[in-house]
């Protein structure tokens, strides 16, 4: 029940708690802030105000309708002498118009004739839940309020970002436009809004519409804010709600046409993954380089709406195949354009000649995470953002975003995994010591296998791009050369020596890679053999106690079998899979959608289902008692590739889909649109049978189960 309002890219940096200061951490943690709030409005009947605390309600309804994104509220409430009415409510922001939200509260007074007050406002006097300090974020806050307009400004501080917020509304009976150019205007120092009194009879309904707003000045001057918001709203009430409604209906059922998974027979599978399509689709759209996906999105202020390594991993590919590839592409700008403040983090903990250490968790570029094993040794978030541009390339073909943004990267990335590595006279190979890897339940550990892979593959894919960006544009790479001050041969030379002499931890009698070196000192338990009672264990045991188990809480190993799957045969899947699937609590929101592509690719079809009910259903089943906190958005792409990269087994080889689809049991048939190339496709399993259909888009070959097909423009293929 946290009221909160939420605007990309407008945020504080809220200073860092720590018991005692370490040399390199950040001096803040950044935070998304609680915005004034537009929602409001206050109901008055017959002189008692509407609370549902103080109440009795009866017939309570929440419909959160996923296909055309809105939130809908039905309710009966009984006042004092049983009087009763009816209120419906119904609340959208428009993806057409972006920076409008629209509300429509309807009230019915059953059994009595009533006078009706409605209050709409905008208040600028909001906190932030998680304030380290209980500080109040927005200051230099103008409220006025004028021909029936309430317009409330406000400032952060230290940041100085300035959010406009303009409120227009109408009032009808029983659908019939009433005259509210007498109401009374409402204004205090952080609130301004407006008070209009209808009276209707038993059975008449009165209801309000209210149009905001919201501006920032990210996209505005900020002495521009109060006459743009205006227009905005304006704009809108000339629309009126019928027509904003239909228009942002009719745009989500474009959004859905291009992500829409359809599951038969299984009501529970098919609720949960549209429910996270919606939840990314309304996100994050891709049109400005200056955003991204936060773990939670806007539903929540844990994790404070910063970017984390979860957007390379995890949305890149559901943003590759769901939507035009400048969707993917800005988001590895974003990366780009954050390069040099990867480079002074980097500075920061002793690095040198350019190595660049992107931030586990940033804003602006810069770190802004307080927890030292995480700050100074999670440094796998510098392999995933390599993996994106890899990806990107991979699944677009854009072989020119390497020499426009991503070799500048890849050169800064690579040569911080050549300094963070050393070489080990006693193992006689290089090893990269004191790190945390995904799994977040070991910390300060040496060589944790996925880190070392990642380190390695960064190397030697930066070599390849060094090479093909020097063949195909010399200008440009020799621009990058001096831009750099890279000294070819010696540095690519030393980027060979390291990625080709890595030592990997392995372990002999189970034939699995070590997650890291000594992991089997641990007591070897099983993760079925705790209490459920116990689970979370986060919630229920001591940081020590976690650290000396041997459970895990994520992926890790796992997640670089995962991106380098083709590197290994299936008997060496298998054997890891079963190893460490037992001793993984799925206590990370990451966890169970790696898992259950695995499972799929190993075909196990029912465990891949049962992990894939597991991170579909995570926030509405709250699977980790931790919903309360917000959604967990990253995770939902990962749900989305559970269906898409796990069931279904589609890769991107050799400029090629291939396909290689299982279907569980419980399922009748499913179905979903990928966007590759040009190319709109349908692909539909049922049963023994797998459905093509080339919906847009020229001829292209596919690979199913290792066989070629054509499939011919506006045809189907049955296999």
């Amino acid at each position: 029940s946290l009221q909160g309002s939420y605007i990309a890219g407008i945020y504080y940096p809220d200073k860092t708690r720590v018991g005692w200061w370490k040399n390199g951490y950040p001096e803040y943690f950044a935070k998304v802030l609680n915005a004034p709030n537009w929602t409001g409005i206050n109901v008055n009947i017959n002189g008692e105000e509407l609370d549902l605390a103080k109440c009795e309600v009866k017939d309570f309804q929440r419909v959160l309708n996923m296909q055309h994104a809105y939130i809908e509220r039905n309710f009966t409430a009984i006042l004092s002498d049983n009087k009763e009415v009816r209120v419906s409510a119904k609340r959208f922001l428009s993806i057409v118009d972006t920076e409008l939200a629209v509300i429509k509260y309807s009230v019915t007074p059953i059994n009595f004739d009533a006078e009706i007050s409605f209050t709409p406002y905008v208040d600028g006097d909001v906190r932030n839940e998680d304030s380290n300090y209980d500080e109040q974020f927005w200051t230099n806050i103008v409220a006025k309020a004028s021909n029936n307009e309430a317009f409330l400004q406000a400032e952060t501080l230290k940041t100085k970002f300035n959010v406009g917020m303009s409120m227009r509304y109408e009032i009808e009976l029983n659908g019939k436009k009433q005259d509210v150019s007498s109401d009374e205007a409402l204004v205090s120092d952080k609130c301004a809004g407006y008070k209009s009194t209808i009276k209707c009879v038993k059975g008449e309904e009165a209801t309000i519409y209210k149009y905001i707003a919201v501006l920032s000045s990210l996209n505005h001057n900020s002495e521009d804010l109060a006459k743009n918001a205006n227009t905005i709203s304006n704009k809108a009430i000339e629309k009126g709600y019928a027509t904003l409604l239909n228009e942002h209906t009719s745009n989500w059922e474009t959004e859905w046409e291009h992500s829409d998974i359809k599951i038969e027979g299984d009501i529970k599978s098919q609720q949960a993954i549209r429910f996270n399509i919606l939840q990314l689709k309304q996100t994050y759209t891709g049109e400005d380089d200056r955003l991204n996906i936060g773990p939670k999105g806007f539903t929540g202020e844990k994790y404070g709406g910063s970017t984390y390594w979860d957007t390379e991993a995890y949305c890149v590919p559901f943003c590759l195949s769901t939507a035009k590839p400048e969707v993917s592409r800005n988001l590895l700008i974003y990366r780009y354009k954050q390069l040099d403040r990867a480079i002074e983090n980097a500075a920061k903990l002793g690095f040198n000649n350019g190595a660049a250490l992107y931030p586990m968790v940033t804003m602006n570029g810069e770190e802004c995470h307080n927890e030292w094993e995480i700050t100074f040794e999670e440094i796998h978030r510098n392999g995933a953002i390599a993996y994106a541009i890899y990806n990107y390339i991979n699944y677009t073909g854009d072989k020119k975003y390497l020499e426009e943004y991503g070799l500048e990267v890849l050169i800064g990335i690579a040569r911080f995994w050549k300094q963070r590595a050393n070489f080990s006279q006693a193992k006689d190979k290089y090893v990269i010591l004191g790190v945390t890897g995904p799994n977040e339940y070991e910390n300060n550990v040496n060589n944790n296998w996925y880190t070392n892979t990642m380190a390695a593959w960064c190397m030697k894919y930066a070599n390849e791009a060094m090479a093909y960006v020097k063949e195909t544009n010399e200008t440009r790479f020799n621009e990058i050369i001096s831009k750099t001050t890279f000294d070819y041969e010696i540095e690519t030379k030393d980027w060979k020596e390291v990625s080709e002499n890595m030592y990997y931890p392995y372990s002999e009698k189970h034939n699995v890679f070590l997650q890291q070196d000594n992991y089997l000192d641990k007591e070897q338990l099983m993760a079925d053999m705790l209490s459920p009672c116990e689970r979370p264990i986060n919630q229920h045991w001591s940081w020590d106690r976690i650290l000396r188990s041997c459970f895990i809480k994520q992926a890790d190993v796992l997640q670089g079998i995962y991106f380098f799957e083709d590197d290994y045969d299936v008997e060496t899947i298998k054997k890891n899979f079963k190893f460490y699937e037992a001793r993984t609590l799925h206590e990370s929101s990451l966890s169970p959608c790696v898992h259950s592509i695995l499972a799929a690719s190993i075909g196990d079809i029912d465990k891949a289902y049962e992990l894939y009910l597991r991170t579909s259903r995570l926030d509405i089943d709250d699977y980790n008692n931790e919903v309360h906190e917000g959604l967990h958005i990253t995770s939902m792409a990962g749900t989305w590739m559970s269906i898409v990269e796990g069931f279904a087994g589609m890769r991107i080889k050799n400029d090629q889909i291939h396909l290689k689809p299982l279907i569980p049991t419980e399922w009748k048939s499913y179905s979903f649109n990928t966007i590759f190339r040009g190319n709109t496709l349908n692909v539909k399993v049922a049963g023994e049978q797998t459905v093509i259909s080339n919906v847009h888009g020229a001829n292209i070959s596919i690979i199913i189960n290792g066989k070629e097909h054509l499939l011919e423009e506006a045809k189907t293929l049955t296999v």
